[in-house]
């Protein structure tokens, strides 16, 4: 069974605190030293039983393509993939909210957020939620992750006894965000970008994320981050060939250049006001050197070596309300624990 707690978001570590990783090859093009590898699992089974003998080559062989074949099982489970071995990200069932949530006053909403906080696309919500003062009116629950089944995420374990109270029953993937309708018993949006867009439209004491005159630019620069760096980032971890990997990983920095150049002229991505786009990218930035330099393998540069892009990310970092919101241990645990454990 699934525990729902409410977030403890204090005590947040520093942004530039050090942050162990794990050892991998030195970044591609660095030209200097290879950073020293773990050793393999197989050869360290392979010391305990033959010693400093060499096993049969066959067993080795077998061992390899059963460790690989079982690998590409679980990948294909946790992150589906086409047949060119790039990563697929599923469509989400409850893509937007309808337009009778957003015709409500505002004493008539009974709405609930469900969020993980290793999670990007929830830790959205969470900083929109925060910046547009909407505490008191949208309470959150963190879903915690539960023991896995194969193929299920670390969330969707936690979140599927929620989506299974809906009237009508569910029996899809079970993903936060979830935007929640208390009264109704019913899904309102799982989609993070829909949620966000909500939110910011609700009455609030914060900015407006998303001003009329910007909506254009926010699509515009929504269009380049969603597929090379929110999702660019897993289509590198995903994917299940050098092509997918060598193709996502050339979009992913081809694109961090660009944002690199862009802000050296631009303290925002659409100029001096942060918007929806800059918490859209911030969410996957907060994670990059962290996580997915390391884990998913998108090693050619740390953000630390963009200077736009690092002091960017630190800027929206320190906006009130938003450190708040980044749970280091959270990030690490979920990914490193149980995502990969």
């Amino acid at each position: 069974m699934a525990v729902f707690l409410q977030p403890s978001l204090s005590s947040v570590p520093k942004l530039e605190s050090a942050v162990a990783s794990r050892p991998l090859r030195g970044r591609r093009g660095s030209g200097g030293p290879r950073m020293c590898a773990a050793p393999d699992p197989l050869t360290a089974v392979a010391g305990l039983l033959w010693g400093r003998s060499l096993p049969p080559q066959s067993l080795v062989a077998a061992v390899r393509t059963a460790w690989s074949a079982a690998w590409h099982l679980m990948m294909r489970q946790l992150a589906p993939s086409a047949r060119a071995g790039t990563y697929s990200r599923p469509p989400s069932a409850f893509p937007s909210v309808s337009d009778e949530y957003y015709a409500l006053p505002l004493e008539s909403l009974r709405l609930h957020l469900y969020v993980g906080l290793p999670c990007p696309w929830a830790h959205r919500t969470i900083i929109v939620r925060a910046l547009r003062s909407l505490e008191s009116l949208i309470p959150v629950s963190i879903a915690s992750p539960a023991p896995m089944a194969p193929g299920t995420s670390p969330t969707a374990a936690a979140a599927a006894p929620i989506y299974g109270s809906r009237r009508g029953g569910y029996e899809g993937r079970s993903t936060v965000p979830m935007l929640w309708d208390s009264a109704k018993g019913e899904v309102v949006c799982n989609e993070s970008y829909g949620i966000v867009e909500f939110l910011n439209s609700i009455p609030g004491g914060g900015p407006d994320l998303s001003p009329p005159e910007l909506r254009v630019r926010i699509e515009q620069w929504n269009q380049i981050i969603y597929p090379n760096v929110n999702n660019g980032v897993y289509r590198c971890g995903f994917s299940q060939s050098q092509e997918a990997y060598d193709s996502a990983a050339e979009k992913l920095f081809e694109t961090l250049e660009l944002l690199e150049a862009h802000l050296a002229v631009s303290r925002y991505l659409c100029g001096d006001a942060l918007t929806l786009a800059d918490v859209c990218l911030f969410t996957t930035l907060i994670r990059f050197d962290l996580v997915y330099n390391v884990l998913f393998r998108c090693t050619r540069k740390k953000l630390l070596e963009y200077p736009n892009l690092h002091g960017y990310t630190r800027d929206i970092y320190q906006i009130p309300k938003v450190a708040a919101t980044c749970n280091f241990d959270a990030i690490m645990d979920g990914y490193y624990r149980i995502l990969f454990p």
